[in-house]
Order: C-alpha cells, then structure tokens, then sequence
C-alpha cells in the first residue's frame, strides 16, 4: 500500500545520524519487502534490534492438514471451537484453531479473553477479521484500535500483540498469507493511489499514530517462520523491549479498514464475485458481501446463479444478517461454507423463488476464494457439519 505516514521522532533525511538527547545514536531498521524493490519503512529504535540473548523452538498449535476427499462442499460451525467460557482463557496468537489451508494461505478461527505473547509472522502478511468483541492491537508501529467489522492487516514480520478489551470474547478470522496481501491492482493508479472506481480510499485506512515507547528487559517474541518440514516457531528473548521505537515513516505499516467503510457496487442484474473484492494476495482474494441495495431489472434475480468454481475454491465466512441463499442448511453467524472447484454450487432450494423483488440484502460476509484446492485443518474436522452436502437434494447416502 503505497500510501505515506510518519509518526514520532525521525532525522530530516534518511540513512544520517539521529541522535538522542544524551547524544547517542538511535539504530536505523529498514523494514522492506521484495528485496528493496518495493514498500519499507524505516523505524528508530533505541536499543539494537538484531540483538537477543535466548532463542528456542516454539510448538505451534497443530497445523496438520488433510485431503477434502472424497471431494464435498463442506459447513463449518466456528462458533463450536470455543464453547462456554473457554474463550476467557484464550488469547488470539496460541489458541487459534486452524480450520482450512493449502501451501498460499492458510484460515484460522479463535474466541480470545487474554492478551497474546509478543508475536510475529516472519511467513506472509496477516488479515485478521473481527467478528466481534473489541481489543488494542499493539505494534512496533503504534497502537491500532480494532472493533467488530475491522478488518486489521499486519505485514509480515510485525512484531504485535492482541489485547481484549470489554466483557465480551474476542472473535477474531485469520487469514494468514505465504505472500503480501494488499488491495488488487485494478483498484490502484501506477503510483499505488487508490482509483475512483475502487469501493474505499486512504482515508477508510488507519494506521497507527504514536509510538509505544514501551520498557522492558529480556523479553518474549513468539516468532512463526519457515522450516524444511512446513511452517516452524521459535521463541526469540530480546534484551530489551522491541516496541522502543522512538518514530518511523514509510509506506509499510499495519492498519485497519472497517468493512462498514466499502462502498458495494450494485446493477441491474446480479453482479459476480470480483465487484465484491477488497484485497489479495498470491493465488488467492479476499472479497466481502455487505449490505446493500440488489439488482433493480424488473425480472432480475438477486440470489446468484449456480455456478462452477472452476480455477478455485470459494469460502465464506458468514459474520452477520441474513445470507439469503443459503437459508435452509443450517448456515448462520460464525459458519463457513466450502465449495470446492469441482463441484458446482449455488442457491439453496427455495431460494431462487424467494428473492423474487427483494430490493435489499442485509448480509454480511467475508469470501476467500483460492486457486489451489483447500485442505482441512484441526478446527475444520471438529466443526464440521456432516448433512450440508446432501441439503441440495433433501437425502444423503444415509437415506
């Protein structure tokens, strides 16, 4: 996202001595991606660092995943991972459950109450959607406020944490990437400004506003990187606090967009998938359905046709109102559906005929469509609902 911001305290020019008040120097980080050859920004730290004094391996929560075959569209209840109050005790970084991956992106799902260990994705970009609940979202940036409808994007190798705020349980979507996720191209001039046709623009983003001149000694970083077998954590300890940046300026940052803040485009008859698109990464989108006016033709039908994902999987995350095509297969708030390429999908019965003149959807979802098949993790077996394949043809082999 090439959109500019600085905060704290920086040197008028770049790469020359920024001093402290006692005369020493602050240490210079370059935080860049594609090998110098796109966005970075350069923070200033107080102590060194590239500095630690302890470093061991972390066991990540598991991240096995198994073929969906036979091939079916699957209905996953999210809401069943974190039952009662074990949210109270969870926090968003080592209790996610990893629900659906493959080797470009990878879908978590957690209900939180406590704050995260200091933690980066040394992997790819992180999209985290808040389905609800509150938190501060701390950062070697600055704060970030998040609330329910943000969608809260954090480059990779940020190091954060999450912190719950209010009574209730944090329930936080993750889409974590094996590449960058930023908005699609089409909406961007050859400068990286958001175009007029894109569905938001730089001021729907926000980004952090201060420092956090945090203190401390010998501190934890829960770090989730690369390793010959998959993906590997090691937790790092560092001599002194990594949010001790005293300002930064760039083009890389983490930010939020609430998605209360896109724009939908409507027509006279129902529009596909990609007019719904808010960002995306390497072989895979990110798309989100919201409230909106629907197709005003006089014959139109607003629910979608059937159709077959051919090139990909389609996921959707199903985090408020009423999805009007899937009423009746049991699909509500905090559910996925996955419709796998390969198997053609659409409407649930009934629902082509009761559309008919509706003049507004109040639905709210988020889609990841992927273009290398969808596996199951841990969270997706457990909340798994084993009727939706047959909800089409009212039977299943069990029949």
């Amino acid at each position: 996202m090439a959109y500019y911001r600085s905060a704290g305290s920086i040197p008028p020019k770049r790469h020359t001595q920024h001093r402290t008040p006692e005369g020493g120097l602050y240490s210079e980080e370059l935080m860049g991606e594609e090998g110098f050859s796109s966005d970075s920004s350069l923070l200033y730290h107080r102590g060194i660092p590239s500095a630690i004094v302890d470093a061991t391996p972390w066991e990540l929560p598991d991240q096995t995943l198994t073929e969906n075959r036979p091939l079916k569209p699957l209905h996953l209840k999210l809401h069943t991972l974190f039952p009662g109050e074990e949210w109270k005790s969870a926090d968003v970084v080592s209790n996610r459950r990893l629900v659906l991956g493959n080797g470009d992106v990878r879908i978590s799902y957690v209900a939180a109450g406590e704050a995260s260990p200091l933690y980066r994705n040394a992997i790819g970009d992180e999209c985290v959607y808040v389905e609800s609940g509150e938190a501060v979202v701390e950062t070697v940036f600055g704060a970030l406020p998040a609330r329910a409808g943000d969608y809260v994007l954090l480059p990779r190798a940020t190091t954060h944490r999450w912190v719950p705020k209010g009574a209730e349980p944090l329930r936080a979507y993750v889409i974590e990437a094996n590449s960058h996720i930023a908005p699609p191209k089409r909406y961007l001039s050859r400068y990286g400004q958001l175009l007029e046709h894109a569905p938001y623009c730089e001021r729907d983003l926000h980004g952090p506003a201060e420092p956090l001149l945090a203190e401390g000694t010998d501190v934890e970083v829960l770090v989730k990187h690369r390793g010959s077998r998959g993906v590997v954590g090691t937790r790092y300890v560092y001599p002194t606090h990594p949010f001790d940046v005293v300002g930064w300026d760039g083009c890389l940052y983490p930010y939020t967009f609430n998605v209360s803040d896109f724009e939908p485009i409507t027509g006279r008859v129902h529009q596909p998938p990609p007019v719904h698109q808010v960002f995306e990464g390497n072989n895979f989108v990110i798309c989100n359905f919201v409230p909106r006016k629907v197709d005003y033709h006089p014959l139109s039908i607003p629910v979608p046709y059937y159709h077959s994902n051919v090139d990909s999987d389609e996921v959707m995350f199903y985090c408020g109102g009423n999805y009007e095509a899937r009423k009746g297969s049991g699909i509500g708030q905090g559910s996925i559906s996955l419709h796998p390429g390969g198997h053609s999908h659409g409407p649930q019965p009934g629902a082509v005929e009761r559309s008919l003149g509706a003049e507004f959807f109040d639905e709210l979802a988020v889609m990841v469509d992927t273009f290398r098949p969808l596996e199951i993790g841990e969270g997706g077996h457990v909340s798994d609902d084993p009727g939706y394949a047959w909800t089409w043809a009212g039977r299943g082999p069990q029949s």
